[in-house]
């Protein structure tokens, strides 16, 4: 019986494109082939690898949720391959492998309030489990988030931002680094925004991504706060190239990212010395 090459990418149509911030941009992408496009599924947290066709391959987290149509992700304009990305057009064939990792562990957050906490495009993969959550809305308890961007004109997402809102039992605070004058809201780093939240932390669940100096003082003002380790959950997008544990190049420890997680308990991986903290 013939066997699929994982390392083979599918082919996807970007269908649509549309700028968060000078340096992000969300594509809106869809199978070419339509019984694949049928057929996809992907739980919240997982990525993709992402092929431009001449250039590289990148992973990159799934910023949609799976309780909608539209197959999106958002990408920094960080490195070569997402410079070119960020030259394509409406229309341009790229390509596909995954979904791959972990994803949240949706069904063990049912019933729980939920604490997300970002940091610049680190709101990308927590915005596929918000949608999902808010498209599943009796399923979960109240919805906090505490987002952080460099300067107001970093904030990704502002639109669903304001929809997250207007949403039943959320609660949402805003923080950026360095304001500009129209700036009337939080200036600080993204830990100072649990002081004006008051969980009730027996029942809450706080999921991390960011930055990894973000992610280490999060999880540092958590453990004061008398979360538990295994309450605390982040997802690690550095390091990973091939996607499916082959070339050994997201190890740490004696975890690796694209297949043990993106999406790790702090439980599992407190103390390792590859993450710092």
């Amino acid at each position: 019986m013939k066997r699929e090459n994982i390392y083979i990418p599918n082919l996807a149509e970007i269908k649509g494109i549309r700028r968060e911030t000078p340096d992000v941009k969300t594509f809106q992408i869809s199978f070419v082939d339509k019984r694949l496009r049928n057929n996809f599924h992907h739980i919240p947290g997982q990525f993709l690898e992402i092929s431009l066709f001449g250039f590289g391959e990148i992973p990159i987290s799934i910023s949609s949720s799976p309780s909608r149509r539209e197959l999106e992700v958002s990408v920094k304009n960080v490195g070569y391959v997402t410079s070119v990305l960020h030259e394509a057009e409406v229309g341009d064939i790229i390509g596909i492998r995954g979904p791959y990792g972990n994803g949240f562990p949706v069904d063990e957050l049912r019933g729980r309030d939920i604490l997300f906490i970002g940091g610049g495009i680190g709101l990308a993969p927590l915005r596929s489990l918000i949608n999902f959550i808010f498209d599943n809305r009796g399923d979960f308890g109240k919805v906090y988030l505490l987002y952080g961007a460099r300067t107001p004109e970093d904030i990704v997402f502002k639109d669903d931002i304001e929809v997250w809102k207007g949403e039943n039992n959320s609660e949402i605070h805003l923080t950026v680094d360095h304001a500009d004058e129209e700036w009337k809201g939080n200036v600080g780093v993204v830990p100072t925004l649990l002081e004006k939240i008051s969980p009730k932390i027996k029942n809450t669940i706080a999921i991390i991504c960011g930055p990894p100096i973000m992610i280490k003082f999060t999880v540092k003002a958590l453990l004061e706060r008398k979360f538990g380790d295994e309450q605390i959950i982040f997802t690690l997008e550095r390091m990973m190239k091939c996607g499916v544990g082959k070339c050994g190049h997201c190890n740490i420890g004696e975890k690796y990212v694209c297949i043990d997680g993106p999406v790790f308990r702090y439980s599992e991986l407190r103390g390792n010395p590859d993450l710092g903290f």
